[in-house]
């Protein structure tokens, strides 16, 4: 499903990109749920069990590896040939994928058995009526409760757009299906999913934060981060179809304020003729000659820095919780990740520091800035979300261990919508360290939050014999 959504994706038509979107979508929520839950049943056995956390954080680096990896092609496929083609080449990638996880079927033994329904268990088509459905008329009476927003309706919503009162209303019947959960649950299964709904509420700020990387982080990659390369880099990537040519002369440029904000007019791009967008903060003293062209790194290369940490980390964070093992001092899995939202705030920091370094915006800065940001917070990331997938499948009742894997990929979602509603709020801030600082206090609330509950949370997991 996700494979025919990408190639859907590059066709030039708004009503086969909704399509394709559903698609993708759909074949995320069989995907992510099933195949979490499918490494977790490798480490049931008593003689594995101790490292399953490890086993997720292999998990996770190899999901990193194909991250890593896809911005170099879709660069050089979007410099070569267009949007249509890396999104093709997406295609191609899952279609290769499934092929995969095919030839391996000889390899996973009874561990793809499904467990059957058990008394109690809530059957699919009530699942449909009673939670899908719902979600969906939430959906649409959230959309609809103050109308559309319009010229004659600009006030259309609540919580900062149309799309954004649709989510939060269609999340209400899940999260109450969640919640009843616990409560249908037998006497020795409550607090253990109490103790895993605890864990996707707190996380979703942290994923919130997390996901500016494709969108504020991802602006900082390219209006206020010095992409200019030169020498062997740039014979490299030129060479590679990694960057792309500039010149310095005024020409009919898009219309940018002062903030780097397009403006528009009724809908239309407003033109003006000026030098290229990106040297309005380049220091003057580095300015190219007049009709000079330089090689700019392509921004979407930018998102290659966080998979690229977690590849070079991983295994020393791996290595690490071994040697804390050996030495009987390794944490708790949801001590791991109340120190992994602590590490994830600290960098913050980082881009509070690079606005300063940069006079808030007046002046470009290295990308080292970028990547020291990416490399505090894939510590915080590890420690953190492959030990999400280790938890959930640790505490989860045998019968319900996709569902809740569904859960903490609710708690994603919702974080990621909260990364969208953020980074909406980027332009409405002068001063960009006031943007980070309240990405910070999130951080910070939600760290506060972990460790005031960290004591009954490591109390369960004692209670159920794992650690």
């Amino acid at each position: 499903m996700m494979g025919a959504g990408y190639f859907m994706m590059g066709i030039h038509d708004i009503t086969m990109l909704y399509i394709a979107m559903t698609l993708v979508i759909v074949g995320n929520g069989f995907f992510k749920p099933n195949i979490s839950t499918l490494l977790g049943n490798f480490y049931t056995e008593d003689k594995f069990k101790d490292k399953k956390d490890e086993g997720y954080n292999i998990f996770y680096m190899g999901i990193n590896v194909g991250a890593f990896i896809c911005n170099f092609f879709g660069a050089a496929l979007q410099i070569l040939l267009g949007w249509q083609y890396a999104f093709m080449a997406a295609g191609v990638g899952m279609f290769i994928g499934v092929i995969v996880f095919l030839l391996g079927t000889k390899h996973y033994g009874n561990q793809t058995e499904k467990k059957g329904v058990q008394p109690g268990d809530m059957p699919f088509w009530k699942i449909v009526m009673f939670i899908l459905v719902p979600s969906a008329v939430f959906g649409v009476i959230g959309w609809l409760l103050k109308g559309v927003t319009s010229e004659a309706n600009p006030n259309g919503y609540i919580f900062g757009s149309d799309s954004t009162d649709a989510f939060i209303f269609a999340c209400i019947p899940v999260i109450f299906f969640y919640g009843s959960l616990y409560f249908k649950a037998k006497v020795e299964d409550k607090r253990p999913i109490g103790a895993l709904l605890t864990i996707f509420a707190v996380v979703i700020l942290f994923w919130g934060v997390f996901k500016l990387n494709g969108s504020a982080l991802n602006t900082w990659a390219d209006r206020y981060t010095d992409r200019e390369i030169t020498g062997t880099t740039q014979t490299v990537f030129n060479g590679l179809k990694l960057a792309k040519e500039v010149e310095y002369k005024k020409d009919t440029v898009e219309l940018y304020d002062a903030s780097f904000r397009i403006q528009k007019v009724d809908g239309e791009v407003q033109k003006t003729v000026d030098y290229p967008v990106y040297f309005r903060n380049v220091a003057k003293d580095k300015l190219p000659e007049e009709g000079a062209t330089v090689s700019l790194w392509a921004t979407n290369l930018s998102q290659s820095i966080n998979p690229g940490w977690v590849i070079i980390l991983t295994p020393l964070i791996v290595a690490f919780f071994t040697f804390l093992r050996s030495r009987k001092k390794e944490p708790s899995t949801p001590t791991k990740i109340a120190f992994g939202l602590l590490i994830s705030a600290l960098s913050v920091l980082v881009m509070i520091a690079a606005v300063n370094m940069g006079a808030n915006g007046s002046e470009k800065v290295s990308v080292w800035w970028l990547v020291a940001n990416y490399g505090v917070i894939t510590i915080g990331e590890l420690f953190l979300s492959p030990m999400g997938l280790s938890v959930v499948s640790k505490l989860s009742p045998t019968n319900i261990t996709s569902l809740m894997m569904g859960g903490w990929f609710l708690s994603t979602s919702i974080g990621n919508k909260l990364s969208g509603v953020l980074a909406s709020l980027w332009d409405t801030y002068d001063n960009k360290q006031d943007f980070f600082w309240i990405n910070f206090g999130l951080l910070m609330f939600a760290t506060m939050l972990m460790f005031i509950l960290l004591k009954q949370l490591n109390k369960v997991m004692q209670e159920k014999g794992i650690h």
